[in-house]
């Protein structure tokens, strides 16, 4: 094969498109702060990014004119002289964050700071078919976006989708809770609202929202394990990015065999920690219908029967083998547990780590923290909403944003 000749060009246009893409790394970093660390002063941004002060003043002022970020005086200063401005996101510049499950879809909007301004949750009576599901989140957009200010923009729309998700072109190859094989979820959304659309899996997103605005601030070698409706998902950052493997569907953490046991998981693979450790099991036990991990903790805090007891010992004891497998395999500085697991967390955390330390190599133990995560009941909006608001970081000065009231 014959190389390419090189094409002639000019200095000038040389200088020029490097200067452009210098502004565009410039204004992404400085949304990139503000997003990790939020509110910062002038000085403080350019400290962080060893820029000189007039130019912070220009990439502000630009991105102020964008309508990405607002100033404001601090409320008192230290010392003598002016009061530093301090810049942070505007909040009039939104995404929504969408979560089908099998028992409801909820939709927040969220702001591009993290913050869950508003959601609503749809439920639904039978397992949702993926055409119900996006009628069904077109129909709650809608109606939020005509709540939301005339001069609000939006950035677009994030899913988290618990299955297996080819994320370029937005298909869910499988959601075996939902029973959908191979559908082109973000083209269907996208036709319905007009909107730009990503998806991925749930616990993924979890576990990037963890990373960057959770209790995984900080640590670069992060385990996230996510219990909720839909089963058990995972997620696994590594050097600080989340492990994706080869086509990307890494992270499969409920699907690990943990017992002979052959009851099957969601996916119809035996003695896994997915089909041990079950959600609707306690709440059968329970004799509850219904009820979130808040009102599952309030439960748990007053006595239980044996029979409750037994199974919740029994659940917490194949958590902590999972636990231990996945610390021997990957030696994380943190193990991160949200949902349904955080709250056997709550119950028994005692028996939890003692019982996971049983097998677990020491090594890795040491200097290693397993805690609930900290982002609560929006953690999924919040890693949903992470989809579209990664490129509008990326690129803020050519990224489309849509009007809030038009489709």
């Amino acid at each position: 094969m014959t190389p390419p000749t090189a094409k002639p060009h000019s200095g000038a246009s040389t200088v020029g498109s490097n200067r452009e893409q210098v502004r565009q790394h410039n204004l992404s970093a400085i949304l990139r702060l503000l997003r990790q660390f939020g509110t910062m002063s002038r000085s403080a941004l350019t400290q962080r990014t060893g820029l000189n002060r007039s130019t912070i003043s220009d990439l502000v002022t630009e991105l102020q004119e964008l309508g990405l970020i607002v100033e404001s005086e601090a409320s008192a200063t230290q010392g003598v002289g002016r009061p530093s401005l301090m810049v942070s996101f505007s909040d009039e510049v939104v995404v929504f964050a969408v979560n089908p499950e099998t028992d409801a879809t909820t939709v927040g909007v969220v702001t591009l700071s993290g913050k869950v301004m508003t959601k609503v949750r749809h439920p639904h009576a039978t397992v949702p078919t993926a055409s119900v599901s996006v009628e069904t989140t077109n129909k709650l957009i809608a109606d939020l976006r005509t709540q939301l200010p005339p001069q609000f923009r939006i950035a677009g729309i994030g899913v988290a989708i618990p299955g297996q998700i080819r994320v370029e072109d937005g298909v869910v190859r499988l959601a075996p809770h939902l029973n959908w094989v191979e559908v082109p979820f973000a083209r269907m959304l996208h036709q319905q609202t007009g909107l730009p659309v990503f998806i991925d899996n749930d616990a993924s997103l979890g576990s990037i929202a963890e990373r960057d605005l959770g209790a995984g601030r900080g640590f670069s070698e992060i385990v996230y394990l996510f219990g909720g409706a839909g089963g058990i998902g995972g997620g696994v950052i590594h050097g600080g990015m989340l492990l994706r493997g080869a086509a990307g569907y890494a992270g499969e953490l409920g699907h690990v065999r943990i017992s002979d046991s052959p009851r099957e998981d969601y996916s119809g693979l035996q003695g896994t920690l997915e089909s041990l450790v079950q959600r609707d099991d306690l709440l059968a036990a329970l004799k509850i219908e219904s009820a979130d991990d808040a009102e599952l903790e309030e439960v748990l805090s007053k006595p239980v029967g044996a029979k409750v007891q037994k199974l919740l010992e029994s659940q917490i004891d194949a958590l902590a083998i999972a636990i231990g497998n996945y610390v021997n395999i990957f030696n994380p500085e943190i193990v991160l547990l949200a949902g349904y697991l955080g709250v056997l967390y709550s119950y028994d955390r005692d028996r939890l780590l003692s019982r996971f330390r049983w097998s677990t190599l020491t090594a890795p133990q040491d200097r290693l923290l397993v805690k609930p995560a900290e982002l609560g009941p929006n953690l999924l909006m919040i890693g949903a909403a992470g989809l579209p608001i990664a490129p509008l970081l990326a690129e803020p000065a050519i990224t489309q944003l849509f009007p809030a009231r038009g489709k």
